[in-house]
C-alpha cells in the first residue's frame, strides 16, 4: 500500500506541476510592473503544496505559535532542515518567503521553472561568487518587504538530529538590521528519507516562535544571534517531541 500511495503522491504532484507553471507565469506577468519582490508569484506558486497536501494521504501537515501579522514586513526566517518535505510544511505558513535553494533544485524542468518564476535565490555551495550574490538577493528580496527563508544546518540531518548552524543567516539579518523569526520544524523527517523515492507516514508541524529584534545588533553578535536561535529552536524541538512521544532530540 506504501508503494501505490507514494506512486499517486508523485503523480499527482507531477500533475500539479505542470498546471501550476502557466498559472505563476501568468501571475508573475500580469503584477511585473508592481511587484519587484515576486511576492504574488511566489505567494501562488506555495499553494501547490498546500493542494499537494489535500491529495496525499501519508502527510499530515500544520502550522502553530506566534504568527506574524503583517505578511509584508520582513523578516529572516530560519529553521531545523529534516527533510526535503520540510518546503512543503513551510509553505502552509500564511505568508510569503523566498528559499535559499541548492543550484540543483533548479536545474529541475517544472520545479525549477517555478522557482525561477517565484524568485527563489540559487546558491552553489562553496562557491563563494555564488554566496556573495545569494546574500545579495536575499537583501533585495528584504528590500521589497519580502521575508527570506533559510536553513542555517546548510543541509538536511541524516540522523534527524539538529546540526550545528552557519553564520549567514544570521550576518543577513544584522547587516540588515532585519528581525530573525525561528520556526521549529518536527515530523518530516519520516516523510521523504534519503535513498528511498517512496513517501513515509508523518504528522508534521511547524511552530513559529517569537521574532528576535536585531536592531542596534552588530557583526561582533553574530554568535550570539546564532546560539540564542539555535537554542530556541532545540528547546522547541524537545517540547514538540515529547508532546509526540518520538523519543528524546539532541541538541
Amino acid at each position: 500500500m506504501r508503494t501505490v500511495l507514494s506512486v499517486w503522491g508523485w503523480f499527482a504532484l507531477g500533475v500539479l506541476l505542470i498546471i501550476w507553471v502557466p498559472t505563476v507565469a501568468i501571475v508573475r506577468l500580469v503584477t511585473a510592473p508592481f511587484d519587484r519582490g515576486r511576492y504574488w508569484a511566489g505567494y501562488t506558486f506555495r499553494k501547490i503544496a498546500v493542494v499537494h497536501g489535500w491529495l496525499n494521504p501519508m502527510w499530515t501537515f500544520r502550522t502553530s505559535g506566534t504568527m506574524i501579522t503583517d505578511p509584508r514586513h520582513p523578516y529572516v526566517v530560519v529553521s531545523n532542515h529534516e527533510s526535503f518535505v520540510d518546503m512543503f510544511l513551510l509553505s502552509h505558513l500564511k505568508w510569503e518567503m523566498k528559499y535559499l535553494a541548492k543550484k540543483d533544485f533548479f536545474q529541475y524542468p517544472l520545479a525549477g521553472w517555478l522557482l525561477r518564476l517565484a524568485g527563489d535565490i540559487r546558491l552553489v555551495r562553496g562557491n563563494k561568487d555564488s554566496i556573495i550574490n545569494a546574500m545579495e538577493q536575499c537583501k533585495d528580496r528584504l528590500a521589497n518587504k519580502t521575508c527570506v527563508m533559510l536553513f542555517p544546518e546548510g543541509t538536511r540531518t541524516r540522523s534527524g538530529e539538529l546540526g550545528a548552524f552557519k553564520d549567514g543567516a544570521f550576518r543577513l539579518a544584522i547587516e540588515t538590521q532585519t528581525p530573525v523569526l525561528p520556526v521549529a520544524v518536527h515530523g518530516t523527517y519520516k516523510a521523504l528519507t534519503s535513498g528511498d523515492w517512496r513517501f513515509g507516514v508523518c504528522d508534521s508541524e511547524a511552530r513559529v516562535l517569537q521574532a528576535i529584534d536585531t536592531t542596534g545588533m552588530t557583526l561582533d553578535d553574530v554568535d550570539t544571534l546564532r546560539d540564542r536561535v539555535r537554542t530556541l529552536i532545540a528547546d522547541e524541538l524537545a517540547v514538540m517531541t515529547a508532546a509526540a512521544g518520538d523519543g528524546p532530540v539532541t541538541s
